[in-house]
């Protein structure tokens, strides 16, 4: 079955998107990089969140406007929403809700990543019990206010097992696996 990865450039201070989903603080560390290069071939399908799919776009402007990984990727994409657009979008596929989403993103990444794109829908992943990684690009830069990686109202501990840091040219690569619990309170052995 698809691993489920929630990936997502942040600014040091916690950040994916700036004030109201500004996205353009990203542009000026766009560019190759490894790690990127490494994660593209295995991600088999996309699933993202409404906002996200309807949001900023930090490549506006260019030929990579709209398009996964700014055209580095191609493939079968999920948008989670109650409000479909009225025209069809090509390779977009539009679910009602996170199970149908869930279902229907595995199937079709295979043995591959289903890349999670959005805060919100990361932490309906992470509620579910369905998130299984979390790539995180750390950029050089503080915002100050924004779109959070992970926000939930009240407070919710998430336990991470730090799987590989990579020091690329524009961010720091940090992945991580979720570790879940049994009911006991003991944890799982590592996948």
């Amino acid at each position: 079955m698809a691993t489920l990865l929630y990936s997502a450039s942040m600014s040091l201070d916690g950040f994916i998107a700036g004030p109201g989903g500004d996205m353009s603080w990203l542009t000026p560390y766009l560019g190759p990089d490894p790690a990127v290069e490494r994660l593209v071939p295995q991600v088999g399908a996309l699933l993202i969140g409404n906002r996200t799919f309807r949001g900023d776009d930090p490549n506006k402007g260019t030929e990579a406007e709209g398009k996964a990984f700014g055209g580095g990727w191609d493939g079968p994409q999920f948008v989670v929403t109650h409000h479909p657009p009225r025209a069809a979008v090509p390779g977009v596929t539009f679910v009602g809700d996170l199970g149908s989403g869930l279902a229907a993103a595995r199937k079709a990444a295979g043995a591959k990543y289903v890349n999670v794109l959005g805060a919100g829908l990361a932490r309906q992943c992470l509620a579910a019990g369905a998130l299984d990684e979390v790539l995180v690009f750390v950029v050089p830069v503080l915002l100050g206010d924004g779109v959070r990686l992970f926000a939930q109202p009240g407070g919710a501990r998430v336990a991470l097992e730090r799987l590989a840091v990579h020091e690329g040219p524009r961010a720091t690569t940090i992945r991580y696996r979720v570790v879940r619990r049994s009911p006991s309170g003991a944890r799982p052995a590592a996948r």
